[in-house]
């Protein structure tokens, strides 16, 4: 686990809270794992664009929000 990919985990933690759900509420509106959903959300794993973009559609965000907001933070 490298911190970009903890960071990345903190972003999406953090758009996930914003809305007051839980993983298991974010892992179905993105069609994702709960369990995957915490992996990505405590940096284990490194997700595709693919995840993202599903991630960035289930909080109702553009995939750009979330790059930006790993971006700015990991700078």
């Amino acid at each position: 686990m490298s911190l970009l990919e903890k960071r990345f985990g903190q972003v999406v933690r953090e758009e996930r809270e914003k809305k007051g759900w839980s993983q298991e509420l974010l892992a179905e509106a993105a069609n994702l794992n709960r369990s995957y959903l915490g992996e990505i959300e405590r940096g284990l794993v490194t997700p595709s664009l693919v995840t993202i973009s599903k991630l960035a559609a289930g909080l109702d965000v553009a995939p750009s929000t979330l790059i930006t907001r790993w971006e700015n933070d990991a700078a």
